[in-house]
């Protein structure tokens, strides 16, 4: 669950992200409207990161997942609406904010699933499946907006959400209670 978190997470903030600049060009945006737009995006990214740790303590580092879905849902959905500056600046916060909770969630939780002297073949999996993930996101962006447009750019991101989301519930719902169960209650997620 971690691993898709952040392979989805950090891979549809990408796609998202980099085809941006170029759909706002094409929809004949100045530079700096585009401009504007990524710096609201990269503000949305990492100022949660000041509290993100708290809202997993207190919620749960699932459910905060699982409220990154569901904002990366929003982003698409919001984009999907119209493409006037106000949807571009929205969606994209929404992106940014999707983007933290699932990385930071999964990387989070990524701690918790392994031994100690598992942690650098663990660490250094994980990363090589999120980073080439991410840079084939970053590579087909463009591709993927030139040939299909920006609709489906965002209707794109759909499907790992989907897949990150149900992940995620099956982890909450299902693993996690016959795991407290075998350990009696001693699992720290």
């Amino acid at each position: 669950i971690s691993v898709v978190s952040g392979m989805f997470g950090y891979s549809v903030m990408s796609l998202v992200m980099t085809a941006t600049p170029l759909a706002m060009q094409f929809y004949s945006f100045n530079f700096s409207d585009t401009a504007t737009v990524i710096q609201w995006h990269a503000l949305a990214m990492f100022t949660p990161s000041f509290f993100t740790g708290h809202l997993i303590r207190r919620f749960g580092v699932v459910e905060i997942i699982i409220l990154g879905t569901l904002l990366n849902l929003a982003c698409m959905i919001t984009n999907l609406l119209g493409v006037t500056f106000i949807h571009f600046v929205f969606g994209l916060i929404l992106l940014g904010l999707g983007w933290n909770f699932m990385f930071i969630g999964g990387t989070t939780l990524l701690t918790d699933s392994y031994r100690g002297d598992e942690q650098s073949k663990v660490q250094a999996a994980n990363d090589f499946i999120i980073f080439a993930t991410v840079a084939a996101a970053s590579l087909f962006s463009g591709v993927i907006l030139d040939i299909f447009g920006w609709f489906f750019v965002n209707i794109a991101i759909s499907f790992p959400m989907f897949i990150a989301f149900n992940s995620a519930i099956w982890f909450r719902f299902f693993y996690m209670p016959s795991l407290k169960k075998s350990n009696q209650g001693k699992v720290n997620f």
